[in-house]
Order: C-alpha cells, then structure tokens, then sequence
C-alpha cells in the first residue's frame, strides 16, 4: 500500500500565510508535466503495491527530493535535513507539516533502483525536455552550512615580517 499524502492540516493553512520566497519550485510545480515523468518512474519503482509492510512513498515525492539533492549537490543525509528543516523544500516535494520525510537511506535506495533499471538519465533527459520547451534553465545552486570551529583566543605572540 502506497502512503497517501494527506490533506493539508491546520499547520499547513496557517503557515501558507506565512511569506515564503517559493517561485522557482512553483514555477517548477507549474510548468511540468508530473505524468510523464511518474510513468518513467513507475516502470521499476514498484513499491507500495503490496499489501503487507510500511506504506511506501509517492514516486514524485522520492523524484522532488532527488532533484533538490542534484540541484542543490547535497547528500543523502543532507537533503533529508533540508526537506525537514525548510518549509520551501517540504512543499516543493509535497510533503505537509504532519508528513513523514523519507530518510536518507530511503532516498538512495530509490535513486539506486532507477540507475540500476537504466532510467535515471532516462528521467532526467525528460525533465530537462519539458524545461527546454518552456525556455527555463537550471542553475545549480548551494546551501551555506555554517558551523563553528575552535581557535584560539588570540594569537600568542606577534610576529612581524619585512617586505622587500
């Protein structure tokens, strides 16, 4: 059994009133065309049409996320931080407040199945199509990650050097 993605709870209503700066993913959301790319998808991509087990994820979900970790040269791990820390990441896969993000493990999983059926070039080929028909172009990006490094408090001795 697939998991269905739910409808939108009152967390959702009330942070949609929140301003999110969201117009390439809706623009994204907007100009492709999903079926195409879920029939790609589905060919080897199986899961979630058995009756035992945990309900697997939505096909488009697992390609969203792939995407934002191409896009972005993010890791697996990474990629699962970002959709659950950033509320424009979580909507773009169509994942809600109450929704369950895919770990990360999940994400290679589901990125191994189609390199190993021959369609992840396949998928991305058509992908790309549609934003090219739409004169739309792709730039990578990258998220700063800050962290914290110890130093010493200030330097131990002063040293001067002579310049010629």
């Amino acid at each position: 059994m697939k998991q269905k993605l739910s409808s939108p709870s009152f967390a959702d209503l009330f942070l949609g009133q929140r301003k999110v700066k969201q117009t390439f993913f809706l623009q994204i959301n907007t100009v492709i065309d999903w079926a195409p790319i879920r029939a790609i998808i589905e060919v080897a991509y199986t899961k979630g049409y058995k009756s035992t087990g945990r309900p697997s994820y939505d096909s488009l979900v697992l390609f969203k996320i792939e995407l934002l970790r191409t896009w972005y040269g993010l890791s697996d791990g990474e990629v699962e931080d970002q959709v659950n820390d950033r509320l424009s990441f979580s909507r773009f896969v169509g994942l809600g407040m109450e929704d369950i993000v895919p770990d990360s493990t999940t994400v290679c999983r589901f990125r191994n199945i189609l390199v190993e059926a021959d369609l992840y070039d396949t998928l991305l080929a058509e992908f790309n199509r549609q934003l090219e028909a739409k004169g739309i172009i792709v730039k990578r990006g990258a998220i700063v990650d800050a962290s914290i490094t110890n130093t010493p408090r200030r330097p131990r001795g002063r040293k001067s050097y002579e310049v010629v």
